[in-house]
């Protein structure tokens, strides 16, 4: 039987970390808290069947009805006015959260053409990572003869770590495909 990434993260990760970075209590080992799945779908202004389409794409991949999002302001030079239904979100926790997760690094990254790992550019400097992906094509739910169109997606990984270097050890720990951090600082 498989292991899965949950139990990875309690008898792989969680020791790891503790002896990484010194902590006493198991319970201050950083964690990821959730992971939010955005798709924004412009073309809904003119055509409101795509946003049905990308919701049912979204619900496909992630196993949950994702959340219509409306504009915030109006962007006359996008003809958006505000409160228009703009794109969806789905927020992932607990056992989804770490399915997902496990799909995302095992299945649907190694998937994408010329992969050779994500930027750790992604990190905001409070431990979060956020990854752009430009298709929804790379999911294995996601039926090719269905798609009307090819959408991309913005998948943001919430941890409870502190710093940039922990959030790293952990989803690195925990199986994220990071390239080489040397390789992005010289623009790689």
């Amino acid at each position: 039987m498989a292991v899965t990434l949950k139990e990875k993260y309690k008898k792989e990760v969680v020791p790891y970390l503790m002896e990484r970075f010194g902590y006493d209590n198991p319970m201050a080992v950083p964690r990821v808290e959730k992971v939010v799945v955005n798709m924004g779908v412009g073309d809904a202004i003119q055509n409101p069947r795509a946003l049905e389409s990308a919701v049912e794409e979204l619900t496909q991949i992630t196993g949950q009805r994702p959340v219509i999002t409306r504009a915030k302001k109006s962007i006359a030079a996008f003809r958006v006015r505000k409160g228009m239904r703009i794109g969806c979100k789905v927020t992932l926790r607990g056992d989804r959260m770490y399915y997902f997760l496990d799909k995302l690094f095992n299945i649907a990254l190694p998937r994408v053409r010329d992969f050779r790992g994500l930027s750790s550019r992604g990190f905001d400097g409070r431990g979060n990572y956020s990854i752009g992906l430009k298709e929804q094509l790379i999911f294995p739910e996601v039926d090719y003869d269905k798609v009307e169109k090819i959408r991309g997606m913005n998948v943001t990984i919430v941890t409870t770590a502190r710093t940039d270097e922990e959030a790293r050890e952990l989803l690195v720990a925990l199986g994220l495909p990071l390239r080489d951090w040397r390789a992005d600082a010289g623009g790689g």
